[in-house]
């Protein structure tokens, strides 16, 4: 008979196994993290079956050729910005953020503006069908003629499109959802985002192609799935905003290829998100002339100052002393 496969318990914040369940992580400390996974030995790993494509060997580093000035512009200049002046060759990119704050409807934006150039984009969408993705394109006013859409969530499946049609892009819609048929657990779990990102790394790296994932969020606004998914990808950026305004804020919290902390403002309208050039001409539109209590100071986001108003209220209390208390900075600097 066959042995049957253990049973084993997997931290989904950072990969942490045990044969037992856990309350709380012995390694990052996190309460009620531990998922029960079906784990074999001998299992086989899919990054094997998709390392042969090219082998490599060692290379001198006089004779690398220098790729400063070989970004490709994504077609939005705040998106330029945030990944630190284009898209560089061979990068894996992931866009985390809220459900509903902008993520598909910028990468199919993106994905219209690398097409103009005629280039060929697949995009891969474990969420929507190719109609849903259509008819959000058609109200986005998407017109790509080389955008190609693949409804899959199967990793083997995915690869063995993109080993034919060899696009010059690759967009995945969402990593929490793609799934390999060998490994014996639920798509999102630590096992298979952090498969698959590691076989998109291998595919952008030996083929030199541009790979951009989504990824969800969980409450406290991290990106689901283990810490290993962002040491992996090259850059990873953060979308930021609240569902009452139509302004949102896409921020860089690691880039290999640029600065980090360097943030792109986007507005959402009826047509998709449009860039904003000037975000403190945005952030002082409102702002009444002569006001007690408001100043505009000065701050540094990554390598772009920006100007922002700075209220202080003040309201009569019955203590002997008043309270001092603030929100966006440190209330010991008041």
């Amino acid at each position: 008979m066959a042995k049957q496969p253990a049973t084993i318990f997997v931290c989904q914040n950072c990969g942490n196994q045990s044969r037992k369940w856990l309350g709380q992580c012995p390694d990052c400390g996190e309460w009620n993290t531990f998922v029960e996974e079906r784990f074999r030995a001998t299992q086989p790993s899919a990054a094997a079956s998709f390392g042969s494509l090219r082998t490599t060997s060692p290379v001198a580093y006089s004779e690398i050729e220098s790729q400063d000035d070989s970004r490709i512009s994504s077609g939005i200049e705040e998106f330029d910005r945030v990944l630190g002046g284009g898209i560089v060759a061979g990068s894996l990119v992931l866009i985390g953020g809220a459900p509903g704050i902008g993520k598909s409807t910028i990468v199919i934006q993106m994905a219209d503006k690398l097409c103009r150039n005629g280039t060929k984009v697949l995009y891969v969408s474990g969420e929507e069908s190719e109609r849903q993705i259509k008819m959000r394109g058609e109200r986005l006013g998407v017109a790509a003629e080389k955008l190609f859409l693949l409804p899959e969530t199967n990793l083997h499946a995915i690869l063995g499109e993109t080993e034919k049609l060899r696009p010059d892009y690759l967009i995945v819609d969402s990593i929490q959802t793609i799934y390999h048929e060998q490994i014996e657990s639920a798509p999102g779990s630590v096992s298979q985002v952090r498969d698959a990102a590691g076989q998109f790394m291998l595919f952008a790296k030996q083929t030199a192609t541009p790979v951009f994932l989504t990824g969800h969020v969980t409450k406290e606004g991290s990106i689901a799935g283990p810490k290993a998914l962002e040491h992996i990808v090259d850059t990873v950026l953060y979308f930021e905003g609240d569902r009452h305004h139509n302004h949102r804020i896409i921020r860089a919290t690691k880039n290999r290829f640029g600065a980090a902390n360097e943030i792109g403002v986007f507005e959402m309208t009826n047509t998709g998100l449009v860039p904003v050039g000037n975000p403190s001409e945005l952030f002082l539109q409102e702002r009444p002339e002569g006001a007690t209590g408001s100043v505009v100071t000065v701050c540094m986001e990554g390598t772009r100052p920006m100007l922002v108003e700075v209220q202080a209220l003040v309201s009569g209390t019955k203590f002997g002393s008043g309270r001092r208390m603030t929100q966006g900075f440190d209330h010991n600097r008041t």
